[in-house]
């Protein structure tokens, strides 16, 4: 059985990497073939040796088939392209947790009605869109929103409209703006495309103003159906908390452990409680789901055995075991409190294995633990093919495997059909046996997820085992619990036992955070190639083998090479330049054999969230790169300076150079700043660097715009140039074909000003002559960037044309030749563009 579910996770991880999905017919005939494949190998060997190999092998396929129909079903769906960016009409319920926030609310939407020029539409249209709902009264700034794509581009202007209170369960009648799935695209980012697939969310958009002939307007105040109670309940206990503590800073934190909403948690706290390693605590895990359905096994099994103190002529253990009425109810606890959680991958894993366990024990049967593991790993991607792409799945299988490979295959040597005595024993161990096993646990995930952790994320929090040594027992069995309880009970006591719980978490986060402001808290290393990865995976396996195991400082051998590799860099006098999808901004990072530029940050897509925090900072983290010795923002428009402050925070930055007011917080954060001028100019490995504009007597005038200001900056190796100009516009075009021409030539030209109508005349082009275009952009921007008259320019002077919102991050290599890969066509998945 192990060996078919793994077989199964196998099928639908290889699904996964696929470009396009294989029709209904060819599906059917390899599931066909292949049974009767493994059917005919039964009938005529009685090889276990051939028999085994023959059923992973059957798994395999029906895994990956199984994921292509669910891959085919919700791909069946999609918002007509004709429709895209349109007005229409939905009507349908709010089947999500609404997260709101300082300029509105996001939340779901199931949709039962589409009417587009007054006719009601059906067929293939998505059955549930991400929608966002903007205020106007909330103070939104439009100039540097971030709608419901995720790209990072700004909604449209015309968007901001009173965000209605909503609630889980109401049928709406909405106008709205739609779009396509899309998100950005950059080597070790976030799949955002692949996520809303996940969700089943076919089309995200934004609800519109409403005119004289359409509402929007509530018209049922519930509509029953089972996720819609569910959903309603964790609304209700979050407003309990929220109630309990308005304006306290970490009741973000109680929400996630009572309901598993983790979005009310500020990106800086997440930095902290990942530095500290304890990032998985903060939220419903599985070690509380463990514990409360251990607890809630206990009560009903010493209620049960007493027949909850009521005279029967017929006592309940003599009706039903109390053993077996224990496994059910810890079960059911189990289910309702995954169900609070959102039905996360850890939650599952923990509901499927608690639920394996009481079935073994109502039919009293004996099975090992790995099998129970494995059981819940084959649950989890037959109901979610897609579980596969979030590290979480892998970090959470791997952590209660390497766990039970580290208590020789039994936790704690017992069998789950002895479940109930088990954990009644465990519940009165001796202080020193409770310390043994909470050491060994530790022990156990902290060696043993370090591959797997350096392969996902290219770091390791140093600190983690201190973070988790305090964390664990603090959130797991005192903060989660009066979380808990306070959601529940009536007030006042509620508000006393929440205030009591947000106490120890601020204890906490002190703590945590004089711990994370150490420089080596965290170890950061390039992504390991994949023999680097198993080399330490099996030198991690060496290390927690059982005691008598020979020779286990091989393990740490093993390990060596991924902690100490270096970032791969270009050869000297080459340059490698990564011009990153940040949606609708600029964002380029320039690479020589020793030295690193990034310009421009990209744009700010929310008050909490920045293209530096969000895309920028993670790139640079999986590649090894630690610091940068320079950073050039060209000019002040958020969707170039937004992320500067994130990577001025988290990075190292030697030298800032920018176009930007003297007090500016960006001038003001960094180490070192100077003003960009024209003929400033230095040789970095072999590659030079120039800036032609702007001209130092631009920084005494005020009829500038920050556009024209924008620093212009030429890179040239011995055979190649690029140029890039920022958002300058026709006049500083002009100025610069006339004034110095000779250095306008280049090889590559970043578009200026994204390929607005005010740029890329036709002189500024010809004067430049380059072979390729590279247009930084967000998918159906608002500001229609590029240009239709504009792009056609470039394909008129037979330019070859880049652009960020189709092809995701673009690389140029400038060596012997020059080479551009595009990662949307590098790394195609069948969703992408879906």
């Amino acid at each position: 059985m192990r060996a078919v579910m793994l077989g199964l996770v196998v099928g639908v991880a290889l699904l996964q990497q696929q470009a396009r999905l294989l029709d209904w017919v060819t599906l059917l005939v390899v599931a066909v073939v292949s049974t009767c494949a493994c059917i005919l190998l039964y009938r005529f060997t009685s090889s276990e040796r051939l028999r085994l190999p023959a059923r992973t092998s059957l798994a395999v396929v029906l895994g990956f088939v199984w994921a292509s129909g669910f891959a085919q079903v919700y791909l069946s769906e999609s918002l007509p392209v004709e429709w895209e960016n349109k007005d229409i009409v939905l009507i349908g319920t709010v089947d999500s947790l609404p997260f709101r926030f300082e300029q509105g609310v996001r939340f779901n939407f199931a949709v039962e009605k589409v009417v587009t020029d007054g006719k009601t539409e059906h067929k293939d249209w998505p059955s549930r869109v991400a929608l966002s709902w903007y205020g106007s009264e909330r103070g939104m700034d439009r100039s540097a929103g971030q709608n419901a794509d995720g790209d990072g581009q700004d909604a449209d202007s015309n968007t901001a409209g009173k965000a209605m209170d909503i609630q889980p369960g109401e049928r709406w009648q909405l106008r709205v703006r739609l779009k396509r799935p899309h998100g950005n695209a950059n080597p070790y980012g976030f799949d955002y495309e692949a996520w809303l697939l996940e969700q089943r969310l076919r089309a995200t958009g934004v609800v519109r103003p409403e005119t004289q002939a359409v509402k929007n307007q509530r018209l049922d105040t519930f509509v029953w159906s089972l996720g819609n109670v569910i959903e309603l309940g964790r609304a209700r206990l979050r407003d309990r908390i929220h109630a309990a503590l308005p304006a306290h800073p970490y009741a973000g934190v109680l929400v996630a452990l009572v309901v598993g909403d983790q979005r009310e948690i500020a990106q800086s706290d997440w930095t902290v409680f990942n530095r500290a390693g304890i990032g998985h605590l903060i939220s419903i895990s599985g070690l509380h789901i463990t514990m409360v359905a251990g607890l809630f096994a206990s009560l009903i099994y010493y209620l049960w055995r007493h027949s909850f103190f009521i005279s029967m002529a017929t006592p309940l253990p003599l009706r039903l075991p109390a053993q077996k009425a224990a496994a059910l109810a810890g079960a059911v606890m189990a289910l309702i409190y995954v169900a609070l959680a959102g039905f996360g991958v850890p939650a599952q894993r923990t509901m499927f294995m608690l639920i394996v366990v009481a079935l073994a024990v109502w039919h009293g049967r004996i099975s090992q633990f790995s099998s129970i593991l494995c059981l819940a790993l084959g649950s989890v991607v037959v109901l979610d093919p897609w579980a596969v792409l979030s590290p979480g799945f892998w970090l959470s299988f791997s952590a209660v495997a390497m766990i039970v490979f580290a208590s020789d295959g039994y936790l704690h040597q017992k069998q789950a059909g002895q479940d109930i005595t088990a954990i009644r024993k465990t519940l009165f161990e001796t202080l020193p046996d409770a310390l043994r096993t909470a050491g060994l646990t530790q022990y156990a995930v902290t060696v043993g997820l370090v591959p797997l952790t350096m392969l996902l994320f290219g770091q390791i929090s140093l600190i983690s085992p201190l973070a988790n040594a305090i964390a664990i027992p603090l959130v797991s069995f005192i903060v989660t619990p009066l979380a808990l309880l306070g959601s529940v009970i009536p007030a006042p006591l509620s508000v006393w036992l929440l205030q009591l719980a947000h106490v120890f978490v601020d204890l906490l986060a002190r703590f945590l955070t004089y711990l994370s402001a150490y420089p080596l808290a965290v170890w950061n290393v390039p992504l390991p190639s994949f023999w680097m990865f198993c080399l330490a995976m099996l030198g991690a396996v060496w290390l927690l083998a059982p005691s008598g195991w020979p020779m286990r400082w091989l393990g740490v051998l093993c390990c060596l090479p991924v902690f100490f590799q270096t970032p791969a860099t270009p050869a000297e006098g080459e340059l490698q330049v990564t011009a990153l999808d940040v949606g609708q901004g600029m964002a380029l990072l320039l690479e020589t054999s020793q030295h690193r530029l990034l310009y421009d940050t990209g744009p700010t897509y929310s008050p909490e969230s920045d293209s530096g925090s969000r895309v920028i900072l993670p790139y640079l983290h999986a590649r090894g790169i630690n610091k940068l010795d320079g950073m050039m923002v060209s000019h002040n428009d958020s969707d170039h300076s937004g992320g500067a402050l994130s990577i001025l925070k988290q990075l190292p930055v030697n030298l800032v150079s920018s176009s930007l007011h003297l007090d500016s917080p960006i001038v003001q954060a960094a180490s070192k700043h100077q003003r960009c001028e024209a003929g400033q100019q230095w040789y970095w490995d072999g590659v030079h660097f120039e800036v032609l504009q702007p001209v130092p007597a631009s920084y005494e005038s005020s009829k500038w715009k920050p556009n024209a200001r924008s620093c212009v900056l030429r890179v040239s190796t011995a055979r190649y140039a690029m140029l890039l100009p920022g958002d300058i516009e026709a006049i500083q075009e002009d100025e610069l074909v006339n004034m110095i021409p000779q250095k306008l030539p280049a090889d590559v030209l970043l578009a200026p000003h994204h390929g607005s109508g005010t740029s890329s005349t036709p002189a500024f082009l010809k004067a430049v002559h380059p072979t390729v275009a590279v247009f930084q952009v967000g998918y159906l921007n608002r500001y229609h960037h590029p240009k239709a008259d504009v792009y056609a320019r470039y394909a008129d002077f037979g330019i070859k044309r880049l652009r960020s919102d189709e092809s995701g991050a673009i690389t140029l290599q400038f060596g012997a030749s020059l080479n551009t890969s595009q990662f949307r066509q590098e790394n195609a998945r069948y969703w992408f563009g879906r």
